[in-house]
């Protein structure tokens, strides 16, 4: 018999109506022959509500006393929505986070979680019930209730599906449906650019993208389990019967189009260290003293040092950014550097499998940007996403621009003739007998772990450097045209904007082509700029970790730099998205770095080839 998790968010449970409505949906997937464990978030504006009750009592709330206050919003869904099960006739048992067996650690407010049992869902479960769990909820080994964060629901419920395919020998064959009050993914925000078409279909590393890029639809936590686990999942209306979209592993056709959707974060704050020492170590310092604060750091952009000096220019939420710079200002001042800020920024990130088979996405991005005369005050590049930061003024014409440019306001592909959706649905091997070597029991066992599963060593690229360019919008845009006027891929690119309103821009090329690069790029930088420098490099290796969550684990970088740091092995570049991380170092220093890598995340069953 297979399982089928259904989650149901807080506009889905919020009135009377709408949990029966729930509760039949249930009842009607176990009519059809699945065992059904439902996730319910607290009602409407419950939390809201709560947070603001909170308030009143005192400006700031201890976390402890805020789990156990919030955590109350859920217990009314579940104990509400079993009473409709069985007032149409079902069974239903209900049980808070705590009773199903949902152990986390204990960062109150924002917990992660460790392990689940299952031995009470399988045990209400087989006696025929619908099991009803509270999300965003759990307790911590000391007995504390603890709360998940933003997402929490969508987190609980594809975590709950992971751990009943796989815990037991996975005999059963479990899926998990998000209902929401959209009835799908979108190529954008509907709300925001109206033509915006949904998607049938999104790769796990697509909505990873997409989601820790703003799309609101669901939250990058739980495309993490599901991508780790091998959990299809499928998000739709609550309010229609409408097939929504399925978030699966990612399959040949789905790269026929370069981009997949578009997304926005709003409410960004751009941090700039500026003449921080150009020397080992220097980055580690600076991303752990954020980590051991638990903040998230999204963008990184380091660019090529000059004269012993060098940029590191990165993104907080910006609801984070004081607690960041109480943080960084007496670190910046012991390494003589100098921390800004600006809190007017919003990011913009295009996002697509295709980019992987692609060419020129880069330069295409950009030049609709350009058409706007939108400057881009930061770029950062991944295996499959680009991100810019612009003035927030700036964010909404930018993000119809790039919509319209990759032609996501046209209806989306379908599902190939020749591809059945089973197949789809049982793509991803499954990860019980191997996931790069490891046990998955073991990773049971922790569940929300980073899960490093390659690094490889490029070292047959070049990089050109173009220094102090005018802040000016199109620039970008120009020089990366003439570049791909020469038939030259560009690979990695990152652009930070400086002091003075100046920009250093790198990118890499490979280095059969440097030399032409570097003259492409000098010609046209000699009409836009010819204040700017350009410079060309063939002694670099490049360094890409891939993994799952490699944004929302905070202290990923940390390890990853410390590490390097600790071999006295300088980073160049530094690149992230969600997916990878990638740094650049001296070329006779990569094979080093490679192995530094494998021993620090445990992979070194991994080939030496590159």
């Amino acid at each position: 018999m297979a399982v089928l998790v259904q989650k149901f968010g807080g506009t889905s449970v919020a009135t009377a109506e709408r949990i029966h409505a729930a509760a039949r949906r249930a009842i009607k997937a176990q009519q059809a022959g699945n065992q059904v464990v439902v996730v319910v978030s607290a009602r409407g504006d419950t939390t809201d509500e709560l947070i603001a009750m909170a308030r009143e009592i005192c400006d700031q709330p201890p976390p402890r006393e805020m789990d156990m206050l919030l955590a109350t919003g859920e217990q009314i869904s579940i104990a509400l929505l079993a009473m409709a099960i069985h007032s149409l006739g079902g069974t239903a048992v209900s049980f808070t986070g705590a009773q199903v067996g949902i152990v986390t650690d204990s960062t109150h407010t924002k917990a992660r979680i460790k392990s689940i049992s299952t031995a009470r869902m399988r045990q209400a479960l087989a006696a025929g019930s619908i099991v009803i769990v509270a999300g965003f909820q759990g307790i911590d080994e000391a007995g504390n209730i603890t709360t998940l964060g933003r997402g929490g629901s969508d987190t609980t419920a594809v975590a709950l599906a992971a751990v009943l395919k796989h815990e037991g020998g996975y005999r059963d064959d479990v899926g998990c449906e998000i209902y929401t009050d959209v009835d799908g993914v979108y190529t954008t925000d509907p709300r925001l650019v109206p033509e915006a078409q949904k998607m049938d279909f999104i790769s796990y590393d697509e909505m990873l993208e997409l989601a820790s890029a703003g799309a609101a639809v669901m939250h990058s936590r739980s495309i993490e389990f599901a991508k780790k686990y091998d959990v299809p999942v499928m998000v739709r209306s609550a309010f229609s019967d409408v097939e929504g979209t399925w978030i699966v592993p990612e399959q040949d056709w789905m790269r026929q189009e370069p981009a997949c959707g578009v997304a926005i974060v709003k409410d960004e704050a751009r941090v700039l260290l500026d003449g921080v020492p150009d020397q080992p170590g220097v980055s580690h310092r600076v991303f752990s003293a954020l980590a051991e604060r638990n903040i998230v750091v999204d963008m990184i952009a380091q660019g090529l040092g000059s004269d012993g000096k060098a940029a590191i220019g990165f993104t907080v939420p910006k609801a984070e950014l004081r607690e960041a710079l109480k943080i960084l200002q007496p670190l910046a001042a012991s390494l003589g550097a100098t921390v800004t800020a600006a809190e007017d920024v919003s990011k913009i990130s295009l996002v697509g499998a295709g980019m992987r088979t692609h060419t020129g996405v880069a330069e295409r991005m950009f030049a609709a940007l350009a058409s706007e005369k939108i400057n881009m005050q930061m770029i950062t590049t991944g295996d499959i996403k680009i991100s810019v930061l612009v003035d927030r003024q700036d964010a909404m014409r930018a993000l119809r621009a790039v919509h319209r440019a990759f032609g996501l306001h046209r209806e989306r592909p379908k599902l190939p003739q020749a591809v059945k959706l089973e197949d789809v649905l049982h793509a991803a091997q499954s990860s019980l007998h191997s996931e790069n070597g490891r046990d998955l029991y073991r990773r049971l066992s922790s569940m929300e772990d980073i899960l490093i599963s390659d690094i490889r060593l490029v070292s047959d690229y070049g990089q050109i450097t173009v220094s102090h360019l005018a802040d000016v919008p199109g620039n970008c845009h120009h020089i990366f045209q003439a570049v791909a006027d020469a038939g030259i891929n560009v690979d990695m690119i990152v652009q930070n904007l400086g002091a003075g309103g100046r920009a250093d821009l790198s990118f890499s090329v490979p280095q059969s082509d440097l030399t032409l690069a570097r003259q492409q790029a000098e010609k046209i930088v000699r009409e836009i700029d010819p204040s700017a420098r350009v410079s060309a490099d063939s002694d670099i290796a490049v360094l890409f970790v891939f993994g799952v969550g490699m944004r929302t684990h905070t202290g990923v970088a940390r390890k990853m730099f410390g590490a390097l740091a600790e071999r006295q092995i300088n980073i160049r570049m530094i690149n992230t998205s969600e997916v990878c991380i990638s740094v650049v170092v001296e070329q006779t220093r990569g094979r080093e770095a490679l192995e530094c890598l494998r021993q620090t995340f445990e992979l070194n069953h991994l080939t030496n080839g590159q």
